[in-house]
């Protein structure tokens, strides 16, 4: 049986960790709260911009590469983690389901190419032996356009030189604060996304000025880019609410431990003072 010092010990450095994990679970509860605005704030955008790409891909003859359909010989893989661990199940699920694909699609390294943001999906990728060929790791808490779009037009441009001939991406949505949902998006060909909106409407007439190549040009890139950075958005609205919840989780289960511990201690003291008393008292009944 434990002694009461070494009890008290465990009690108070419980107590501790507790304190620890209540203030990080209160910092992700701020974090979250910009961070789910910003998601939500780029949902329209993205939106009007899916809506757009689509219409033009529905009214055009113009030929451009992000449009183009051709034989899968390499698949591009964009891998959406966190640069911290203690956010639950954040980053172990969406790396569960990169893993597992790859290992059921791919015969080897030629086949198919990572782009991983996230330091933490980084150092499990490569310590692995995948083709990991382009990385981005420690994004601000609120990143910019600017701050992911070096990685995003390295990622497109992958595309367009045909270095891989289709692309997805991993990533946790945002449902809400307690839920976050594994999501795989197909990022490129544009022209198989589109394929999957042929039940909408499309507009029946669009003017192209100046031309139809030049306005592809400019827009196809920009949404591709586009839809990178919303999940990427998305992913950090994700990870705010995973580490909260793990936080909270972690804070309730060491107030469960502390309260386990207050028992033990107060049976062990109980036990050990009225060792004592029969002590006492029979070493006066041996003086009698």
């Amino acid at each position: 049986m434990a002694s009461l010092r070494d009890i008290k010990t465990k009690k108070d450095s419980t107590k501790k960790t507790s304190q620890i994990t209540k203030a990080m679970q209160m910092v992700s509860a701020s974090k979250l709260s910009r961070s789910e605005q910003n998601a939500k704030a780029y949902i329209p955008y993205m939106a009007k911009m899916k809506q757009l790409v689509f219409n033009l891909a529905q009214n055009t003859n113009a030929k451009h590469p992000m449009l183009e359909v051709r034989p899968v010989k390499c698949t591009g893989y964009i891998v959406i983690t966190a640069d911290r661990g203690l956010a639950g199940g954040y980053n172990s699920n969406v790396l569960r389901e990169v893993f597992a694909t790859i290992q059921a699609k791919h015969a080897s390294k030629e086949e198919y190419a990572i782009i991983s943001i996230g330091r933490i999906g980084t150092d499990f990728l490569r310590k692995r032996g995948f083709n990991v060929i382009a990385e981005l790791t420690h994004l601000p808490e609120q990143p910019t356009y600017a701050d992911v779009k070096k990685i995003a037009s390295q990622t497109v441009a992958l595309f367009e030189e045909c270095i891989v001939d289709e692309i997805y991406i991993y990533y946790n949505h945002f449902q809400s604060a307690i839920s976050q949902v594994v999501t795989t998006d197909k990022l490129l060909p544009l022209k198989e996304i589109s394929a999957d909106e042929e039940k909408k409407e499309a507009t029946s007439l669009i003017v192209f000025e100046p031309s139809e190549e030049e306005i592809l040009d400019v827009l196809l890139p920009q949404y591709a880019e586009s839809l990178i950075y919303g999940a990427i958005l998305d992913g950090k609205a994700s990870e705010n609410a995973a580490r909260m919840t793990a936080m909270k989780n972690a804070t309730d289960n060491a107030m469960d431990m502390i309260d386990n511990l207050t028992l033990h201690y107060n049976r062990a003291r109980q036990a050990a003072i009225t060792q004592e008393l029969t002590e006492i008292v029979a070493g006066a009944s041996a003086l009698d």
